[in-house]
């Protein structure tokens, strides 16, 4: 399938300059599309019959660092009780009035494997304040959103907090299965002899550790081989990469020093100096991204630690509630969310294409067109990644062979896509991301003054669109 998605891809029309063949052909929506353009539709007609609206009243982070700076010496509890109390600050709502607390995590840490309930209780809830933790990859803490508004959603809850977290400082590094199983059996030996018996089996090669990967179990293949091998099936070339990546960083820049990365909020970290925004955001130049050399596919491959996301620590905090609850307690919420749809790939040839495959299906679940979204908000694991996933959008020939449509989406345009950056730039957190997608949105179109904002994420097993509504009050 490989082969032949490569060679048909290729074969689309395409122009030599990059940006009028990815910023104008890729990235703008068909005229099929802009002439179906229809009125924004209300929040009553979005709404769904007996089901109560859930608002987003706040959402925050922390700064997202690269790993091995200041959060390197604490644990993800720490980062995670951090973000909670920033959203306890910030919105001073009483901490008894949460009914349930749901976080996300990928790399867990197996002293605090229910991250969410340890940093709870750091931050000050009762423990009578039931919390889980959830784990989907990269779209972690979409999924502690998603399952907190099946909770209000269902009656079972009126307020929610999700969020997400990751310290990839300090990822748990295992002895080897050899040494492990002598290990325990040892520490069940009763005599003396049973002991030394056993201590005298252990070779040299029990000692060497088991490092962790991020890759996928089924294949053994990273998320960043995945990213050259669809980079490459979509002809995606290494200067496209760079250019994409470049912006990003500009336009995180760019936010970052306007003030509009509203969801940041200081972390004084204990024994060190307050931390304050994200240390990431680094626009380079092309000349000097042209010079490193691949990182997954070598010697051929166009994925570079430039045009793909770095190892990031961080933790997000998002406050979910009914709408009536919002409004009885006095808050102005700052979005709907209004529906949601999860997808899952090929782990192998389409691990990171799902937002192809769901933007559609929440459109089409809300009424909805590519002409009624005025903000997107897409996960930027490898810019490969990303540009691949406009290319299949806006490709006929993809819709027709590969998703069972007569015709394509249509690809967002670059004037309303991950314009304050995005996770190249900002960081990725594998768990903390998805919450800092949604208040992106949210921030977004209150700024831009759009209606309706869609979330897209993408990760490995799962991928999951969401659509943001702008609360107007």
């Amino acid at each position: 399938m490989s082969s032949m998605l490569t060679h048909a891809i290729r074969n689309l029309p395409a122009s030599s300059a990059w940006a009028a063949r990815v910023f104008a052909r890729s990235l703008s929506c068909s005229s099929q599309l802009q002439a179906a353009a229809v009125q924004p539709k209300s929040k009553k007609t979005l709404a769904k019959s007996g089901v109560k609206n859930i608002v987003v009243v706040e959402g925050v982070r922390i700064p997202f660092l690269q790993s091995g700076t200041s959060y390197a010496d604490l644990m993800p509890h720490d980062l995670a009780r951090a973000a909670l109390l920033g959203l306890l600050n910030r919105t001073s709502v009483p901490r008894d009035v949460v009914d349930y607390i749901v976080y996300g995590t990928v790399i867990q840490e197996v002293k605090t494997s229910n991250v969410a309930r340890e940093a709870a209780l750091g931050a000050g809830f009762s423990d009578k304040t039931p919390a889980h933790t959830v784990t989907m990859a990269c779209i972690s803490s979409n999924q502690a959103m998603t399952t907190g508004v099946g909770m209000i959603a269902a009656g079972q809850c009126d307020v929610v907090v999700a969020g997400g977290v990751e310290l990839m400082s300090d990822v748990p590094i295992r002895h080897s299965r050899k040494m492990r199983k002598t290990m325990l059996t040892l520490n069940r030996a009763k005599t003396l002899g049973q002991k030394l018996s056993l201590i005298s089996k252990i070779r040299p090669d029990y000692f060497a550790p088991e490092l962790p990967a991020v890759a996928e179990f089924s294949t053994s293949e990273t998320m960043g081989h995945s990213a050259d091998r669809l980079a490459a099936a979509f002809a995606v070339s290494r200067l496209e990469q760079d250019e994409y990546a470049l912006r990003s960083h500009t336009l995180a820049k760019k936010a970052q020093d306007g003030g509009l990365l509203l969801d940041v909020v200081p972390f004084k970290v204990p024994g060190k100096d307050t931390v304050t925004k994200d240390n990431g955001i680094r626009p380079s130049s092309m000349e000097q991204m042209g010079k490193l050399k691949p990182a997954f596919v070598k010697p051929y491959g166009t994925v570079t630690a430039a045009n793909s996301s770095f190892l990031t620590d961080g933790a997000s905090a998002i406050l979910l509630m009914s709408e009536e609850k919002a409004l009885a307690m006095g808050y102005k919420p700052k979005a709907y969310l209004r529906d949601f749809v999860y997808v899952s790939q090929d782990p192998k040839d389409q691990l990171l294409l799902g937002p192809t495959y769901a933007t559609p299906k929440v459109l089409e679940k809300a009424g909805l067109t590519m002409a009624d979204i005025d903000v997107f908000e897409f996960h930027e694991a490898f810019a490969g990644q990303i540009l691949a996933n406009l290319k299949a959008m806006d490709s006929d020939w993809f819709a027709q062979n590969y998703m069972g449509r007569k015709s394509k989406v249509g690809a967002p345009p670059l004037e309303k896509f991950n314009n304050w950056g995005g996770s190249l730039s900002l960081g990725h957190p594998f768990g903390a991301t998805g919450c800092r997608l949604v208040i992106t949105a949210a921030h977004r179109l209150k700024k831009e003054g759009g209606q309706y904002g869609l979330v897209a994420a993408c990760a490995a097993g799962g991928q999951v669109v969401m659509l943001c509504g702008l609360a107007p009050f």
